[in-house]
């Protein structure tokens, strides 16, 4: 997912993006604790998307 397909998305859509992709974060934080992370890039990628979407959303909701 880049940042235009963010910006394409509806508020209601990247909301639940966000919420999902921050499942995912808690998850890949247990594994890492438990020593089951495999992919570690993944963490990274998904704290750019929590940052990206949340910036995307303080950005729609100044212009409104």
């Amino acid at each position: 997912m880049d940042l235009n397909e963010i910006k394409a998305m509806t508020p209601d859509q990247r909301s639940d993006e966000l919420i999902k992709l921050k499942k995912e974060q808690l998850n890949l934080r247990f594994q890492k604790a438990s020593g089951q992370l495999e992919n570690t890039s993944r963490v990274r990628t998904v704290r750019r998307l929590i940052a990206q979407i949340k910036t995307v959303q303080r950005a729609s909701a100044g212009q409104a």
